[in-house]
């Protein structure tokens, strides 16, 4: 039945890049973590689906941020941890320390302002375990702004979306 099979470079495409841009940032990630810190004016902003599979978060995050939640990677982190997989991160939220697992797959934007990079990864949020409407989300973190751009795969995102007005 090959016959009924159509390969969609389009879509192929699309997918590669979605690979490529989450190996970049892996491996940007990588480099901090050896370094131990960001060089020069490089800092990160992370998005990521706060309920995807393999999101360890502290409890009081995830009550904060039920769906989606950016951290910051600039000045004060600790414990930056980057295997093929994932990153771990210990912060600081209102004096308060905190670990974060975050699988790359959970990863929605990762923008580095200072290079004028962003990228926005096409993810579906995880389907709600009961039947409640998807209009009672909680608000979003302030540094997310609902223009950023939008779009198939993986697309440049405009780098407002993660500046506070």
């Amino acid at each position: 039945m090959t016959e009924d099979i159509e390969l969609d470079y389009n879509d192929l495409i699309q997918e590669a890049q979605k690979r490529a841009y989450r190996f970049l940032m892996r491996d940007v990630l990588k480099l901090v973590a050896e370094l131990g810190d960001a060089p020069g004016e490089h800092h990160f902003f992370i998005e990521f689906l706060t309920g995807a599979p393999g999101v360890s978060i502290p409890d009081h995050l995830k009550e904060q941020y039920p769906e989606r939640m950016t951290i910051v990677l600039q000045h004060q982190f600790e414990n930056l941890t980057v295997t093929d997989d994932e990153v771990g991160v210990t912060l600081w939220f209102k004096g308060k320390e905190a670990r974060l697992e975050i699988p790359f797959d959970a990863v929605t934007q990762f923008a580095d302002p200072s290079a004028q990079f962003g990228v926005n990864f096409d993810i579906a949020p995880p389907e709600a375990e009961d039947d409640r409407s998807q209009e009672q989300d909680a608000p979003e973190p302030e540094a997310e702004d609902d223009e950023a751009d939008k779009g198939e795969g993986a697309d440049i995102v405009s780098l407002d979306s993660f500046r506070k007005k």
